[in-house]
């Protein structure tokens, strides 16, 4: 196995990882489920993106590709702002539970756009066919 592969497979593992957590968050946070407060559930997040991002560090080195020189990296970093801002609207910031669903909807069709653009290497991602 090369090194791209080792990176990109931990990438992708990293990717269904955090989404699938991030899902299951949400479901709670909708239901009040008091599992969402849990110390574990707070921390394990945090190093499976820390995980993600030092893969896709690598991965851009690996492949000389980089955000602001590649447009299809440079739409992903900005989306990948956008899901994060989502994210701790949905699971933290958003006052009512309707803004905090709206927000976590937004937040799974914005991770499908990125990983629509990672897929194809297109800034358009799936609207690039």
């Amino acid at each position: 196995m090369t090194i791209y592969n080792f990176c990109l497979y931990i990438h992708i593992a990293s990717v269904v990882t955090s989404i699938s957590l991030f899902i299951v968050r949400g479901y709670w946070m909708m239901t009040e489920n008091a599992l969402l407060n849990r110390k574990m559930v707070k921390i394990l997040p945090h190093v499976i993106d820390t995980l993600l991002l030092v893969s896709a560090i690598a991965l851009t080195l690996l492949i000389d590709q980089y955000p602001f020189a590649a447009d299809w990296l440079t739409v992903k970093f900005f989306a990948l702002i956008v899901y994060i801002v989502l994210g701790t609207i949905a699971l933290k910031r958003g006052k009512t539970r309707a803004t905090r669903c709206i927000a976590l909807a937004a937040a799974v069709l914005t991770f499908l756009f990125i990983t629509s653009v990672a897929w194809h290497h297109q800034p358009l991602g799936i609207f690039s066919q």
